[in-house]
């Protein structure tokens, strides 16, 4: 077996023991906390010394009883036994830690899958990836691209299904959650709404998908324009997660890419409104424009390449994690009020906003 497998498909029997030593939040840890509320069955115990003793629930809010524990020897010691060690943030940069590296070795050595969502290859590492042949454990890379992705030609446009794309004000808003909930929502309603994941979670989430992030800049609408054609057949509406913010100073390539890519028919601008300026102390120097001109901002740069009607923001979701619900429901009444469109906190409040938005589309 090699040590560095083609990422496969997820079969949705791994179970996890996930790795965010010193940085287990909801923030901090955004992958971590994302397989935990979406994929909880499949998380075993999670890792951080700082927080070793409480349940997942107490740090983040929901995930139940999963422990925090303080070593990997103790998760080894759980029934049912980890099969696999899973990296739970996603660091600016994309880089491994020094200090994990004696708890990588660790699961290596004891056989473990490791799944990683950086953009240092850990199957790429001399060390890891001859330990991992010895042992017969197996690196998974997620955020490695596909060989053979094409520039983008506009091809999504051709697809049946209504393309829907979750943008935002900022990086770490809520675009995956928005778009997560909203499939799960129109699936309720009878909708046939696919997911296409483009970073790192939510492949980790949805077993399958491309960074786009860790694609060669001249091939990101490519690779989005793959995912759409991909998850097109048989589907109604296509839900395809954002990336980066189109005001980012670096990551907002990113975002243009995928906008071209998808050609989204219908964008779901996600934001935090307690956030004033752009995330991390390097950008503070970047204030976040009104909603109503994002909004603007958005519809503007669709316009560039839309050839039939004006692609719009179809609503709005709000993260307000970190705020009391009366601020939530204000700030959420203002997005409203401020930009004419629903919106929404899907997690606090549920997504019904955003489908009636985009199931309306269906029925024009």
């Amino acid at each position: 077996m090699s040590a560095h497998e083609a990422l496969r498909p997820m079969t949705g029997r791994e179970r996890y023991v996930v790795l965010a030593e010193g940085a287990f939040d909801a923030e901090w840890a955004k992958t971590a906390a994302s397989l935990i509320r979406y994929r909880p069955e499949r998380v075993v115990a999670v890792l951080d010394s700082t927080r070793a003793g409480y349940p997942v629930s107490e740090i983040l809010g929901f995930g139940g009883a999963i422990p925090i524990l303080a070593n990997l020897d103790e998760a080894l010691a759980l029934e049912p036994t980890p099969t696999a060690l899973l990296i739970g943030i996603a660091p600016q940069g994309g880089g491994l830690p020094e200090a994990w590296r004696p708890v990588l070795r660790m699961a290596i050595e004891a056989g473990l899958e490791v799944w990683s969502g950086l953009h240092a290859f850990l199957g790429d590492d001399p060390e890891f990836a001859r330990l991992a042949e010895e042992r017969g454990a197996v690196i998974h890379d997620v955020r490695k691209p596909p060989k053979g992705l094409p520039v983008g030609t506009g091809l999504a446009r051709e697809t049946r299904g209504l393309r829907v794309l979750s943008v935002g004000t900022d990086c770490n808003v809520g675009k995956l959650t928005a778009a997560l909930e909203l499939v799960d929502e129109l699936e309720r309603r009878g909708v046939r709404a696919a997911f296409a994941a483009t970073g790192q979670t939510g492949i980790l989430i949805d077993g399958k998908g491309i960074a786009v992030d860790a694609v060669v800049a001249d091939f990101v609408a490519g690779a989005a324009e793959r995912l759409v054609l991909e998850s097109a057949p048989g589907a109604d509406v296509i839900v395809v997660e954002g990336q980066g913010s189109l005001i980012h100073p670096g990551y907002s390539g990113v975002t243009l890419s995928l906008m071209h890519g998808v050609m989204p028919q219908a964008l779901v601008l996600c934001t935090k409104p307690a956030r004033t300026h752009i995330y991390g102390g390097e950008y503070d120097w970047v204030e976040i424009p009104p909603l109503d001109e994002v909004v603007r901002l958005y519809e503007d740069a669709m316009d560039w390449v839309s050839l039939e009607e004006p692609v719009l923001v179809a609503a709005i979701a709000c993260n307000t994690h970190g705020q009391s619900e009366e601020q939530a429901r204000q700030e959420i009444l203002r997005a409203e009020k401020l930009t004419g469109l629903p919106a929404t906190d899907p997690i606090r409040f549920g997504s019904s906003k955003l489908a009636d938005a985009i199931t309306a589309l269906l029925d024009v």
